[in-house]
């Protein structure tokens, strides 16, 4: 890979989350890539300025409007040209995370791209999304939810070839009860999305489409009501905001805050001052 770099900022580090994905977080100033393969799966996500790719014999200035998708051993080259800068993110899929979504998705090997630029807003902003949620490594469910959405979509949307095994209908109401019954009961432990699906014998897509249609909510939503309702039961019998944040599941008092705030419009503190008074 050829690089001419002047004033560039990269960082690249290993994902915690998934085995074999590596992440980039690149503002360049200057900056060329060489005709080059990857073995590698490659999704880039450009957040400023923008680039010319070629990839296979396509070329295409890309920006901020386009998701940038390739495929393992495609030829590649990126040229800025009169472009002031390029800020981007992207995901590198080597064999062992590749493996790793077919499973969890229940197909025997991730989809063939056949176009590899795609003017898909919405998937630009869950790749993003995704990416600044595997860079802090805060919420690991959040983050394998993130995962299982941004991929399947864009399985679905643009890729060909792969399988889904979708969970018949009947057996909806009964499997979301006994996770919901489980989530209650252990809402204070670190629960995967691998680990629920695991529980009920469903891989992560299922799981997710799962809760979507039986409790309107993704299982990482719910797990946070679940655990807001325990702080408060928490609070009103007087303990404090930073065990009752612990005793319920969340990682700090600080995400006890954010989540209730959000969701009741007002502080724990206020909360259980309330309860005291009340």
């Amino acid at each position: 890979m050829a690089r001419r770099d002047t004033g560039n900022h990269t960082s690249y580090w290993h994902s915690r989350r998934i085995p074999g994905m590596s992440l980039l977080r690149a503002d360049f100033r200057r900056h060329d890539y060489g005709t080059h393969t990857h073995d590698a799966f490659v999704i880039a996500v450009t957040e400023a300025g923008g680039t010319e790719i070629r990839n296979r014999n396509m070329a295409r200035k890309v920006g901020p409007a386009t998701l940038f998708v390739s495929n393992p051993g495609d030829r590649q080259s990126a040229r800025m040209g009169d472009s002031e800068n390029w800020r981007y993110r992207a995901f590198y899929l080597a064999q062992p995370a590749i493996d790793h979504l077919a499973r969890r998705f229940g197909i025997d090997t991730m989809p063939h791209f056949p176009e590899s630029m795609l003017d898909d807003g919405d998937l630009i902003g869950r790749f993003g999304r995704l990416h600044r949620a595997l860079e802090t490594e805060q919420d690991s469910l959040l983050a394998d939810e993130l995962v299982i959405d941004a991929f399947g979509r864009l399985f679905g949307r643009h890729g060909s070839g792969g399988d889904r095994r979708n969970l018949p209908a009947g057996q909806d109401a009964a499997a979301a009860m006994r996770l919901i019954a489980l989530m209650r009961e252990r809402c204070a432990e670190n629960l995967s999305l691998d680990d629920l699906a695991r529980i009920a014998d469903l891989t992560n897509f299922q799981l997710i489409g799962l809760f979507k249609r039986a409790v309107g909510l993704t299982p990482h939503a719910y797990l946070v009501h679940v655990r807001l309702n325990a702080a408060c039961r928490l609070l009103r019998r007087g303990h404090s905001l930073a065990d009752s944040a612990l005793a319920a599941g969340f990682c700090d008092q600080a995400a006890l805050n954010r989540h209730f705030r959000r969701c009741y419009g007002i502080t724990p503190l206020q909360y259980a001052q309330a309860a005291r008074t009340g």
